[in-house]
Order: C-alpha cells, then sequence, then structure tokens
C-alpha cells in the first residue's frame, strides 16, 4: 500500500465549492419531485447479496461483494432500483399504490473510472409504483424536463424508445427471440463503437448480413416523433408485440405534449436500448447536446422486478439522475451558484473592546436567516480580515467601529468592487438580502 495519504480511485472527496453545488443541484431536484407528490424514501447501502443477484444482467459483476463480521454474504447497493423493489415487498401491505417516490443517495460499481463515471455515484431516483397507465410514463419524462430547466439546462433531449422495439426490429429482420438478445447487447454500444462498431458486431455474433442491415437501417430512424413512429408502424407490421410498443409510445407522447413538454426536448430514438436487463417497456435517457458527456440521466418501465419479490406483478417506471454527471455537467457550463463558501459577508471585530457588540450584530443578521461568518481573533488587523474574507470569495464585509456604534449604523463593504456604504443597522439584513 502506498504510503501517500489519498481516497480511494474512483471515488471523490467534495470540496466546499463542490458541495455547494451539489446541495443546490439536490434542493432543485426535490422541489421539483415533492411538486409532482413523489415521497421521500431511504434505504440502507448494505443488502443481502442475495437481494441483488440476478437483478441487474451483465453487470452484475460490477457489484461490490462481501462477508461481514457475521459472516453473512452482503453488498453494496449498486442502485436504488432493486432496493425498491425490496421495499415494496417487504412493506406492502403499508403501502397504497399508486406509490410515487423519490430517494437520493450513494450507490457502488466496481468499474473503470473515467469522464462522468466513477465507483460511488451518487443517483436521486424517482418511480411510480402500481400503475401500468402511459400517464405515468408522461409524468416521469414531464417531472425530468421540469427538473433539468429548474437546473438551468437548456439545450437537451430525452430520446424515447420501447423494449418491444428492438425485439420487433430482429424479429422482422429473421431473428428470434434468443438471438434478440444478442442485438440488444449490440446495439446498447453504438454510441461508444459507431454504426460500423455495430455491424461488425452483429456480424460476428452470426446474424446475416442482410438482417444487419436492417436492422442498422431501422435503428437509424430519425425525425419527428409522429413521423418515425408512422415509419415504424408501417415496416413493423404482422408484429403484434412491436406494433403495441408504438401504440404505448404514442399515447405516451400525447400525454407529455399534454403536460407542456415542448417538442424539441424529446425525439424518438429505436436504437435506444438501455443496458439493464430488467426493462420491459418505455425506455428512455437525457443527453446534453454540449458538453458531450453521454446521457445525464435514464429510466424506463420496468413491470416485473418489483414482482420478482412481492411475488405478484406490479409494473412500474421510474428514473434515476445522475448526480455526478449534472454537477460535472453544470460546473463546465457554469450553471448553479458559483460561490466558494456560504457565507454572504464576514462579520468583523474593529477591535477586542467592539467584539461583544460585534457578535451580537453577527447573531442578529443570522437570526434574520442570514449567512454570516465572525472573525475569530479580535486581536487581529482589520485589514487581514478583509483579505480573508476576500480570499474565502465572500462578497461583504461588515465593520462596527465605535462611531457606528453610537450612531446606530454598520458599514456595508462589497469585496468584489471595493465600494463600500454605511447603512442604518436596522436595514442592514435587508440591504444584504437585496444586494
Amino acid at each position: 500500500m502506498s504510503s501517500r495519504v489519498q481516497n480511494i480511485r474512483g471515488m471523490r472527496d467534495h470540496l466546499p465549492s463542490a458541495m455547494i453545488l451539489r446541495q443546490h443541484i439536490v434542493a432543485t431536484l426535490v422541489s421539483v419531485f415533492e411538486r409532482y407528490g413523489f415521497e421521500p424514501l431511504q434505504t440502507p447501502v448494505i443488502e443481502y447479496a442475495e437481494t441483488l443477484d440476478g437483478k441487474i444482467g451483465d453487470d452484475e459483476k460490477l457489484i461490490y461483494r462481501f462477508e461481514d463480521h457475521g459472516g453473512r454474504k452482503v453488498a453494496l447497493r449498486y442502485d436504488q432500483t432493486v432496493p425498491l423493489a425490496r421495499v415494496v415487498a417487504q412493506y406492502q401491505g403499508q403501502l397504497l399504490f399508486p406509490w410515487r417516490r423519490y430517494a437520493i443517495g450513494q450507490s457502488y460499481r466496481g468499474e473503470r473510472p473515467g469522464r462522468g463515471r466513477y465507483r460511488e455515484l451518487w443517483q436521486a431516483d424517482v418511480d411510480i409504483v402500481g400503475s401500468s397507465s402511459p400517464v405515468a410514463d408522461a409524468e416521469i419524462i414531464a417531472l425530468l424536463t421540469d427538473s433539468l430547466v429548474a437546473l438551468g439546462f437548456t439545450g437537451f433531449t430525452t430520446l424515447l424508445s420501447h423494449r418491444q422495439l428492438l425485439g420487433g426490429i430482429a424479429r422482422v429482420s429473421g431473428l428470434d427471440d434468443a438471438a434478440a438478445g444478442n442485438v440488444y447487447r449490440a446495439i446498447d454500444k453504438l454510441d461508444k463503437i459507431g454504426v460500423d462498431g455495430v455491424r461488425a458486431e452483429l456480424l460476428a455474433g452470426g446474424v446475416a448480413h442482410d438482417a444487419v442491415e436492417r436492422i442498422l437501417a431501422l435503428i437509424s430512424l430519425r425525425g419527428a416523433a409522429d413521423d418515425v413512429l408512422a415509419e415504424l408502424a408501417q415496416r413493423l407490421s404482422g408484429d403484434e408485440r412491436a406494433l403495441a410498443a408504438v401504440n404505448n409510445l404514442q399515447a405516451i407522447i400525447s400525454h407529455v405534449r399534454a403536460m407542456g413538454v415542448p417538442e424539441q426536448q424529446f425525439t424518438i430514438a429505436p436504437s435506444l436500448a438501455r443496458g439493464l436487463s430488467y426493462y420491459t417497456g418505455s425506455v428512455f435517457e437525457t443527453v446534453v447536446h454540449n458538453p458531450p458527456m453521454g446521457s445525464l440521466l435514464g429510466g424506463g418501465r420496468y413491470d416485473e422486478l418489483i414482482g420478482l419479490f412481492a411475488g405478484r406483478p406490479i409494473p412500474t417506471v421510474g428514473l434515476a439522475f445522475g448526480i455526478e454527471r449534472l454537477h460535472d455537467v453544470m460546473e463546465e457550463l457554469g450553471l448553479g451558484p458559483q460561490a466558494r463558501t456560504v457565507a454572504v459577508a464576514l462579520m468583523t471585530i474593529f477591535s477586542p473592546e467592539m467584539a461583544p457588540a460585534s457578535l451580537a450584530l453577527a447573531h442578529e443578521l443570522r437570526a434574520a436567516g442570514l449567512a454570516i461568518e465572525v472573525a475569530l481573533d479580535p486581536g487581529e488587523k482589520l485589514g487581514k480580515q478583509l483579505q480573508y474574507a476576500d480570499r474565502r470569495g465572500m462578497p461583504y464585509a461588515l465593520v462596527l467601529g465605535p462611531d457606528e456604534l453610537a450612531h446606530g449604523e454598520v458599514v456595508v463593504k462589497d469585496l468584489r468592487t471595493g465600494d463600500q456604504r454605511r447603512l442604518a443597522r436596522s436595514v442592514v439584513a435587508d440591504a444584504l438580502r437585496r444586494m
């Protein structure tokens, strides 16, 4: 082990300026979630290993597993969806369906770290449990749109598809359902390996050349949502499951429009596969146009996973926001608060004799809801205190000297411009709020 003190690779420390942005993201998301009627849920970060086993498909190798001191086989949660399924089964007598829930916390994945990919990641999940209505799918898409707008994003698009579309594309291209699994896996890599890479992988998997070209032509359809769905309905005619998927997407889009989602913020993307195996219906991802980061979030309908635990079908649709990716993209785009500290002002201490009056003023302003940091050394020169506040990134400093105290005034110094104003003590709190 290296003697150098450091964090584990793929897991990040978040210093104050990063945490200010992250807390802004979480607070903004929670405000939107609750506006839609979603309720908070928290589950342990550790589950029994058997709870997670066999639930997430090919990525199961990324689960962190270990034995605890009692010899029990446990695992760090991979996402918050499987724990939700466990909660619904465990407490189904206490839950009223449909149930809207959100959960925010860490998940762990033993993968190779990279841009936007970490071994410890924070996610914000929202799910509607107990409804098969396309209105539920549309509500999730409307919620994600409102959430991103509230965070300041403008150039983003939500890509929509359906698990049975890819199955239908495989079937009309001459493949059976067993072979369709290889098609999912190959197409899921489209963003990484491109069309030529997908073509090569399908050919290497034994798919005939003509079938490969039909598949690539269908997954490459682009345009207005209604036009793409009409084209898919025509080309997939005869496949009942695929046509049912087209009809389902048409209903979802109709509801999405009714909920006010702008046309330019969603599109049909037949190539969207979503890697997790538990999806059964609609799937969606949201991408930003700049900077290139891949998907900010993703989700879909999974009507069977919760039934594995509950012993009965419970339809569910949801999504997960990646807090790490939101943070990194917002930081790059300059979105959200740019503050380096939470304090709006430093309460300086003019002299040791003035310390009690300065501390009393700080208490008064804090009681009024303002974030005020107090200088801690009454004997420190005023210039050094102001320099400290400026280096910390505080916008203002407050000075209360003998003259100000005698006249019921406070000097408010703008550390960004150097300007200062002498204000009546009674209006300082309101002035700081306005400024």
